[in-house]
């Protein structure tokens, strides 16, 4: 992944686990729980919670967790990822909350049927964490697999949007 140079970040305590928001000047650029898969190196980013959009991303954020949002309104830099994986991870926003949909599917849904290997790729590697609902793919038979942030995370998500009971 490619970030841009603009790059800032500040720490979030999510309800499950510390977190690290980070953005440029076009919009969120990550949300990763600490000690994820695929969490890029963020030691030479700036910290800078002061920042109007890492505030304006933490206070969604809180309020999600808090159950007193369901959607996120927030500009996204997605550019760090290939034009595939920018597809997938368009993709990703189209699955309502509450919702969920296949691996599967969502390579239908681009237009790929036959990369659902590939689609799980760009999935796990979703640098945008919560924001973008990577959480809301789970595999054909409706089992929850994979997550970068774990898959005890993934169900308290899913629970929390009332996907899962």
């Amino acid at each position: 992944m490619r970030f841009d140079t603009s790059i800032v970040q500040a720490r979030y305590r999510s309800p499950l686990g510390s977190m690290i928001v980070a953005a440029t000047a076009r919009g969120v650029a990550g949300v990763w729980f600490d000690g994820q898969r695929h969490l890029p190196d963020h030691c030479d980013w700036p910290e800078r919670p002061g920042d109007p959009l890492l505030v304006r991303a933490i206070a969604q954020l809180d309020e999600y967790f808090a159950g007193q949002r369901i959607a996120f309104d927030l500009p996204l830099d997605l550019q760090g990822g290939s034009p595939f994986q920018q597809s997938v991870w368009q993709a990703l926003l189209g699955i309502p909350p509450g919702g969920t949909t296949s691996y599967a599917a969502l390579s239908q849904r681009i237009g790929q049927p036959a990369a659902v290997r590939a689609v799980g790729a760009a999935v796990g590697r979703n640098p945008v964490s919560v924001v973008v609902p990577c959480h809301r793919v789970v595999g054909s038979n409706g089992a929850l697999t994979g997550y970068a942030g774990g898959l005890e995370r993934k169900g308290a998500l899913l629970r929390l949007e009332g996907a899962l009971m």
